[in-house]
């Protein structure tokens, strides 16, 4: 199944798109695709109930804006130098012998093809690639063999950076990833059972047409079970929880001279099976 949202930046409807493409609106099943809908089985709960109501649904036409594909979460849980090139890239020196871990603040939530505001005052604003595993059910003390279990589904999610935030300016890696639009989300969330292999996807980013991001989720260090139990031994991951599980090489940081968004420049990416999004980069300005 492939669940997203659509309508208005926080006005979002929940939709479904069918295996032919059709897109519906489900907004008469009476959830939004949020912790309440995973923690009470909402997946099988949104089949079972269009197998019985799916003639009455109508088609969303096209021309929508994508929401994120879920509703806000508890937390964005990120994982930091998990693709070895980019961690060398990046200016380590080894790799990480446990995985980093950082939040992303979850105001920074918005649809897959919405503008990415460059922040005031930023110089060095850049782009990641991810995969996101979206959480299914309460986590916590997970055997990494029963991790799969736990996951809803993936999606594909832009790690906007801004670096001299992230790097320069002290403390956390949260102050470099947190400003508006900074997690592009979507454009659906995958179920798990029609993804298989979340370590055996394609993934890839282009900046003004010309491909600098190409890899493989088959490339990560720590690879998705393995994050899952990990995670859960320092925190409960909630039901509709999103873990962003790294980038490989190819960011503005890395390149020789550095590269950093403009306004004007245009961000397409995607991964296999989940879809693509597409960011024109624009100027903060005041409300």
């Amino acid at each position: 199944m492939k669940l997203f949202r659509f309508g208005a930046f926080e006005q979002e409807k929940p939709g479904v798109e069918l295996p032919d493409g059709k897109k519906l609106d489900v907004s008469a099943f009476g959830e939004d695709y949020n912790e309440k809908f995973f923690a009470t089985d909402g997946l099988t709960r949104l089949t079972e109930w269009l197998s019985a109501n799916q003639s009455g649904c109508q088609e969303v036409v096209e021309g929508f804006r994508y929401g994120s594909c879920v509703a806000r979460p508890s937390k964005i849980v990120c994982i930091g130098m998990n693709y070895a090139k980019h961690a060398y890239e990046s200016g380590a020196t080894e790799l990480p012998k446990e995985p980093i871990v950082f939040f992303k603040s979850t105001s920074a939530l918005c649809g897959p093809n919405d503008q990415v505001i460059i922040p005031r005052n930023s110089e060095k604003t850049d782009w990641e690639v991810e995969l996101a595993v979206i959480i299914g059910k309460r986590a916590s003390y997970v055997e990494e063999a029963d991790a799969l279990s736990y996951v809803a589904g993936y999606a594909v999610h832009n790690d906007y950076s801004e670096r001299a935030f992230q790097m320069e300016r002290g403390g956390q890696w949260v102050k470099g990833k947190s400003n508006d639009t900074f997690a592009p989300l979507g454009p659906y969330l995958v179920t798990a059972d029609e993804v298989g292999n979340a370590n055996d996807l394609e993934l890839w980013l282009t900046l003004n047409g010309k491909k600098i991001q190409d890899s493989s989720t088959s490339d990560m260090i720590f690879q998705v079970p393995f994050l899952i139990s990990y995670l859960s031994q320092f925190m409960t991951l909630l039901p509709g929880d999103m873990i962003t599980t790294g980038t490989p090489a190819g960011v503005g940081l890395g390149m020789k001279p550095q590269v950093y968004l403009k306004a004007g420049d245009v961000v397409e990416l995607g991964i296999e099976k989940l879809g693509s999004q597409k960011q024109e980069a624009i100027a903060w300005k005041p409300l």
